[in-house]
């Protein structure tokens, strides 16, 4: 395993994300037989840094990731969490939590209560490392309240030493993560961002990595397939990249390219099957990063993806829609249709949609877009997509 230096410490370059854990169905609680392998191996083949959040798997990602890991001695395990700001509201002198969608509202008194209870459900003392889960433009006023005090609280757990390291997520414009650094200067360690060779230029990451190194501090990447997107590519783009390395997947393409950045402190990724790990801790297993020639041939697969919709499927639109539409899945449809320029890849799957599960259910109230880390419309694109199956493109000829 390839390990890097931060402070004292020597972390594992590869980073387990445990927001995609195995589940029970599409979208059940955690498979806890096979979440507990893909940990377990993960662990003993090298990864020592494990990254979970207050919301993941609807709140039971930190209580089963502090679960597994505590059998294990403390000292060969960094936990990471996050602070749910990005999630609250103020309803006079108390926080509610809005992730579970608006039937399932938790109120908290505090910020205190809710790190205590995150400690708590991970059946740790401290984090290792704790961040402020998205911080962007639309959570900066609830991270900056003076009278929530979130910043100043986690400051004060750090210095009590239930805090090790701190630091913040985002998926804000460069210019935004630029000024939170500046406002901040000296608060922050390390900076999570979402980082692959498609969002280098798609999402300005390359401007965000750059600001963010400018600034002293390395970076933990997050979605570097880009929620399994570039783990699976069109057929024409996947022949480009199998003609150069036949043996490599797609994904190992995408986790290449962030191993060649200097700045790049780990990389999380989110197994979601032993499988995974198993071809993971392999490729991390020595230094191996895209050459040149290689940075140039994404270039050209880039090109022949920009046309998708870059839904990264984590779901967050789908916890505020009144509707309860599986958003992701149906985005994910609709740039397959869109790709191949009709409906036969998917009628299968749109014909075990109920009529109000399907795009044309859509009440383009707009609140999934206010929660969308992309920033896509996802209104229109249900619009489009709700067109599309309406009138469906003409049949390919064989």
């Amino acid at each position: 395993m390839l390990y890097k230096p931060f402070k004292d410490l020597m972390l594992s370059h590869l980073g387990m994300g445990n927001m995609r854990l195995p589940t029970v169905g599409e979208r059940g609680p955690i498979d806890e037989q096979k979440a507990r392998e893909v940990i377990e191996y993960a662990y003993e083949h090298g990864v020592n840094y494990f990254d979970t959040a207050f919301r993941y798997h609807e709140g039971e990602s930190e209580r089963f990731s502090g679960k597994v890991l505590g059998q294990y001695p403390r000292d060969t395990w960094n936990l990471a969490s996050k602070f749910p700001g990005h999630m609250l509201r103020r309803d006079g002198n108390r926080l509610v939590f809005t992730g579970f969608g608006e039937n399932r509202l938790e109120y908290y008194d505090s910020v205190q209560q809710i790190f205590q209870m995150q400690l708590e459900k991970c059946g740790v003392d401290y984090f290792d490392f704790f961040l402020l889960h998205g911080l962007n433009e639309s959570s900066y006023e609830m991270y900056s309240d003076p009278e929530v005090g979130i910043i100043p609280y986690l400051q004060s757990q750090q210095k009590a030493g239930r805090i090790r390291h701190f630091g913040f997520s985002s998926h804000a414009r460069p210019e935004s993560i630029d000024k939170y650094l500046t406002q901040w200067k000296d608060v922050f360690e390390i900076v999570q961002i979402q980082i692959n060779y498609l969002d280098w230029t798609l999402q300005n990451a390359k401007e965000k990595y750059e600001i963010i190194t400018r600034h002293g501090l390395q970076v933990i990447a997050m979605e570097p397939v880009r929620g399994g997107r570039l783990a699976s590519l069109p057929a024409d783009a996947e022949a480009m990249l199998r003609a150069v390395r036949p043996k490599d997947s797609p994904a190992a393409w995408a986790l290449r390219f962030l191993q060649g950045l200097p700045g790049m402190l780990v990389i999380l990724s989110g197994m979601s099957a032993l499988e995974q790990v198993v071809e993971n801790v392999e490729l991390f297993a020595k230094e191996d990063p895209v050459s040149e020639e290689e940075k140039a041939l994404l270039e050209e697969v880039v090109r022949t993806m920009t046309n998708l919709v870059p839904c990264t499927a984590c779901h967050y639109c789908y916890e505020s829609c009144p509707q309860s539409l599986d958003i992701a899945k149906l985005i994910s449809m609709y740039n397959e249709a869109k790709h191949d320029g009709r409906l036969f890849g998917i009628s299968s799957a749109l014909d075990t949609l109920g009529e109000d599960k399907k795009p044309s259910a859509c009440l383009a109230c707009g609140e999934c877009a206010k929660l969308c880390p992309q920033e896509i419309d996802i209104p229109g694109v249900m619009k489009q997509f709700a067109d599309m199956i309406a009138a469906p493109p003409p049949a390919r000829r064989p």
